[in-house]
């Protein structure tokens, strides 16, 4: 089924991967939320729900999630689940490059430490990361799905999303 307009699009979960080779999972849980884990990457292992997104369509087919996380990330990605590609553009704060060890955890748990190290750490210059991804795994779960996104990744966890040893219907 073909990809057209945002209500096909929300409830949508997502596992690519970078060219640069950092997988991401990712899911529109409503129209206005997203939650997402960290496969691997700089900040392999990092997870979080309920964070609050700007999610539109630009046009039949092709979809853009931008927001700003506790840390002071700033993301932008670009959806086009018909051809199984995305670009995304995440810009990191210079405390985030040179201590990613801080946001590797559950974010949703931690959002004083998150607050604290953004105004305790340098900010600028921004590590910008521009980089086109192939989707490996798509399926529409359902909006509000709490199952899809709800435990830590382990290592073995794509995988097992796209092989269908893990399901969250």
């Amino acid at each position: 089924m073909q990809v057209k307009d945002l209500d096909q699009f929300l409830g949508s979960h997502f596992i690519y991967t970078y060219a640069n080779g950092w997988e991401y999972e990712f899911y529109v849980k409503n129209e206005n939320t997203v939650d997402y884990r960290i496969h691997s990457g700089m900040v392999g292992g990092r997870w979080v729900r309920d964070q609050k997104a700007d999610i539109v369509k630009l046009t039949d087919g092709v979809f853009k999630v931008t927001w700003t996380e506790p840390t002071g990330t700033d993301v932008a990605l670009d959806f086009m689940p018909n051809e199984k590609r995305l670009h995304g553009v995440i810009f990191f704060p210079k405390w985030v490059h040179e201590h990613p060890e801080i946001t590797v955890r559950y974010q949703n748990d931690f959002i004083p430490l998150m607050e604290e190290s953004r105004e305790k750490y340098e900010t600028y210059p921004k590590y910008v990361v521009p980089e086109f991804a192939d989707i490996t795994f798509m399926k529409n779960e359902g909006i509000n799905n709490e199952k899809v996104i709800s435990e830590a990744p382990y290592p073995s966890l794509a995988e097992d999303i796209r092989t269908g040893k893990k399901s969250f219907s």
